[in-house]
C-alpha cells in the first residue's frame, strides 16, 4: 500500500507514523514553571543523538486548542530540566502523569512520587527512577505544530545496581512507546549481533 499523507490527516498521519517507528524511548520530563511548581510529564518523541557533546531532543506538541503545553513554557525558562526513564514499576506513575492536569497543579502529588535534588539544574530528578538525565537547554527549534527542545546532558543519576566501576550498565529495561494511543513494550527480549568490518566482511566473502 502506497500512503501519501499530504492526502491524509495530521491525526491519520500521527497514527501511522508512532505506529511504525517503534519502538521510542520516554523522556519522563521533570522540569519547574516561573511560578514554582514542578511539572512532570512523558514525551515518546525523544532520543539520544550526540555523543560529545552530549546532546537529547525532546519533541513537544501543543495542546488541542493550539497553545504550548506546560513542559514546552516551563523548558524554554531555562531553568533546566531532567529526562526521567520510565521503568516498568513506574508504569502507572507515568500514565497519571499524562493527564491534562491544570498548570497549578504538578502530576507529582497525583502520581504517588517524590523528587530528589539535581546537581547541576533547578529542576530535580524523580527519586524513584533508576536513571535520569540532568539538562540544559541548548536549542530550540520550531517544527510546524511540534517545537524540538536539545538539551545538553550535564549529569547522569544511575542507580548502583545497574552499574559498575567500568561504567557497564546491566539488568536497565526501560519501557518503550508504541503506537498511539496507548501501546508499550518491555525491553528485556535481547540478543549480540556483533558489527564486523569492511575487511571482516570481504574475508567473509572468499
Amino acid at each position: 500500500m502506497h500512503i501519501d499523507p499530504s492526502q491524509r490527516s495530521a491525526a491519520h498521519n500521527y497514527t501511522l507514523l508512532t505506529n511504525l517507528v517503534i519502538p521510542r524511548p520516554i523522556a519522563w520530563v521533570t522540569s519547574i514553571s516561573p511560578g514554582g511548581i514542578i511539572n512532570l510529564a512523558p514525551f515518546s518523541f525523544f532520543n539520544a543523538v550526540g555523543g560529545d557533546p552530549l546532546y537529547v531532543v525532546v519533541s513537544i506538541g501543543q495542546r488541542d486548542d493550539g497553545s504550548p503545553k506546560d513542559t514546552a513554557n516551563n523548558l524554554r525558562s531555562g531553568s533546566g530540566f531532567v529526562v526521567n526513564m520510565v521503568t516498568e514499576e513506574l508504569m502507572q506513575a507515568m500514565t497519571v502523569s499524562a493527564a491534562d492536569f491544570p498548570p497549578e497543579i504538578s502530576e507529582l502529588g497525583p502520581a504517588g512520587l517524590q523528587t530528589a535534588p539535581s546537581l547541576r539544574v533547578c529542576a530535580p530528578r524523580l527519586a524513584a527512577a533508576q536513571a535520569s538525565l540532568e539538562c540544559n537547554l541548548h536549542q530550540v527549534v520550531e517544527l510546524g505544530s511540534n517545537t524540538l527542545f536539545i538539551g545538553t546532558v550535564v549529569m547522569f543519576h544511575v542507580a548502583d545496581a545497574l552499574i559498575d566501576d567500568q561504567l557497564h550498565v546491566t539488568g536497565f529495561a526501560p519501557l518503550g512507546r508504541l503506537g498511539s494511543p496507548s501501546m508499550y513494550c518491555r525491553t528485556r527480549d535481547r540478543f549480540n549481533m556483533p558489527r564486523v568490518s569492511y575487511a571482516q566482511w570481504l574475508k567473509q566473502q572468499t
